[in-house]
């Protein structure tokens, strides 16, 4: 009798993987005020159209990441399917401080020196704390977890992070009862990272979550990717991943996070409040103003696919939302 396995409602089937024969797509600006500025300041800082380079950026490793990579994966998110090729998710990408171009990040965010990187954990919290990177990968237990990705554009891919629970972070710092929101800045260099001298844009890059929605097992803070250290382009030394949210959520190269009151308003909320809200969950029956939502373009692939709501993971994240009204809180 043939085995068959039972698959979760977040996992992934292997017909609508990404293939790895693909190759890059110039990006498609979006016609908004926030990138217009930034690709108005490409234009003036040598930052546009570049080209796909024959292998990926050499990543460095030092004796803390020779010691954790690769880790061990998670039963819990190994997926029945094969990976996106590296060297697609790794030139194809939205890092607006290095370029408004996918293919940007790979060239321009290799200036970026992730080394010292100091990340700060304060706010309302009992025992705020400034955390070496190293040290906190030390600390922290790391394993790979293979993730769905949504953009907000209505393409997709699947990426295996490397990382760890974001709240056991949040543990070490002893949470108030009175915060109810979750801050989080990117850094701000901007003689580094050019885009970034979009001075009318309201750098540096922050996002937010909920208490609930940073607590919960899915949210992972990501410091690998593909069996080694996070890549620049990818948002190096430490990201975001919130796999039922658009990718904007999912910030890179955290410097500091703060525990508040008050809900946090992120860099695309305050650039374009029309089209981008705190929530950003993925959800097929609210449109982006421009765009549908209904269904989505995995990469390499002419035809589309119907969006599932939280990009699969109803059944984990669901409860956070009961009673909330979805279209409103976008």
């Amino acid at each position: 009798m043939a085995n068959f396995i039972q698959k979760k409602d977040w996992q992934i089937s292997e017909n609508l993987a990404t293939p790895e024969s693909v190759y890059l797509r110039r990006r498609e600006f979006i016609q908004g005020t926030a990138l217009t500025s930034l690709a108005t300041v490409g234009a003036l800082y040598g930052c546009g159209p570049s080209t796909v380079p024959n292998t990926l950026p050499e990543i460095k490793w030092n004796e803390t990441e020779k010691t954790l990579y690769p880790a061990k994966r998670s039963p819990e998110f190994e997926l029945d399917r094969p990976l996106t090729d590296e060297k697609i998710s790794g030139t194809y990408n939205n890092f607006y401080e290095f370029g408004s171009d996918k293919i940007d990040p790979v060239h321009y965010a290799q200036k970026l020196n992730t080394r010292p990187w100091i990340v700060e954990v304060g706010g309302l919290v009992n025992k705020p704390k400034t955390f070496d990177i190293d040290d906190l990968l030390k600390t922290m237990p790391i394993e790979e977890r293979l993730y769905r990705l949504r953009c907000v554009e209505a393409w997709a891919m699947a990426v295996p992070w490397t990382g760890f629970p974001f709240k056991e972070l949040l543990k070490l710092v002893d949470p108030k009862s009175s915060a109810t929101y979750v801050k989080m800045e990117t850094f701000y260099q901007p003689f580094t990272a050019q885009g970034q001298l979009a001075f009318w844009e309201p750098w540096a890059y922050t996002e937010g979550l909920t208490i609930e929605e940073a607590m919960n097992d899915l949210t992972f803070m990501v410091t690998g990717i593909y069996g080694h250290p996070l890549s620049k382009q990818h948002g190096a030394p430490l990201r975001l991943a919130v796999p039922w949210k658009y990718g904007f959520k999912s910030i890179k190269s955290i410097v500091k996070i703060e525990l508040v009151t008050e809900m946090p308003t992120s860099l695309w909320m305050a650039a374009a409040p029309r089209e981008y809200g705190f929530f950003a969950n993925v959800n097929p029956d609210v449109d982006h103003p421009r765009w549908s939502q209904g269904s989505e373009r995995r990469i390499g692939e002419l035809s589309r696919i119907e969006t599932l709501k939280f990009n699969g993971y109803e059944e984990q994240v669901a409860a956070l939302y009961d009673g909330m009204d979805l279209e409103a809180n976008y």
